[in-house]
């Protein structure tokens, strides 16, 4: 049965879609089946940033509605496949229909990534409702951190299981220039257990936003990898010295 979990966050703007690419790349590199679904009803990215839209026909919608089957909608992205959210919300995507049609891929993947859109919305909840595990994503900033805090305690509250931190586009200098948060800061604020930290990377918005992969050896790159092997259940130290 493949782990689902729901990628979130309270606000926009902090790298959410990039973290899900990130992470998708990530558990195929290490041998993992993954399906990367978008949830961001209306607003849809991930077929920018996998470079599918071109050729997406159906969505996940489409599947609730019967209009294709599960397999019919997929698009294929290298290594990761990839499901469109729908244009528009509809009566029929009801927590319990979006659940039903997530388990229609349970024994075709070992991770189903959700990317969830931004808030604590009706998408927010159907995403929620597909999802078994929980990742928050924030940057260090007080207004990313509090509405970070919002957005995990709606995911438990939802029933989502295990939620877990991620603090991305980290800056040692803003930080001991106090401009942001420091990581311990970060975790006490969210009340969320750590998961990674991913350095502030120039590489992603000119590679992600335009279809490219970033390089194995940019810092994002290497932290992407060792939150997808801290997922996949490796003990990996945090090695947070160098961030502090």
């Amino acid at each position: 049965m493949a782990r689902k979990i729901v990628i979130a966050s309270g606000k926009g703007g902090v790298g959410k879609s990039s973290m899900t690419k990130g992470i998708c790349l990530s558990l195929a590199d290490l041998g993992f089946r993954v399906l990367a679904i978008d949830c961001d009803i209306g607003l849809r990215c991930l077929d920018i940033l996998f470079d599918t839209g071109s050729r997406c026909v159906f969505d996940w919608g489409d599947i609730i509605c019967e209009v294709c089957g599960p397999f019919k909608a997929i698009t294929e992205a290298g290594r990761v496949d990839v499901l469109a959210a729908p244009s528009q919300l509809l009566p029929e995507f009801t927590p319990l229909a979006a659940r039903s049609m997530v388990k229609k891929f349970d024994n075709d993947y070992d991770y189903i990534i959700l990317d969830a859109p931004a808030g604590i919305g009706s998408a927010f909840m159907l995403a929620a409702a597909m999802a078994d595990e929980g990742i928050i994503v924030s940057t260090p900033d007080p207004v990313c951190v509090r509405a970070a805090e919002k957005a995990g305690a709606e995911l438990k509250k939802q029933g989502v299981g295990e939620v877990r931190l991620i603090i991305n586009k980290f800056n040692k200098g803003a930080v001991e220039n106090k401009f942001l948060l420091n990581i311990d800061d970060t975790i006490d604020s969210t009340g969320i257990r750590l998961i990674g930290v991913v350095p502030e990377d120039p590489e992603i918005p000119f590679h992600y936003t335009s279809g490219k992969n970033l390089s194995k050896k940019s810092p994002a790159s290497k932290a992407f990898i060792r939150v997808a092997k801290r997922i996949s259940g490796e003990r990996l130290p945090l090695n947070l010295k160098l961030l502090k």
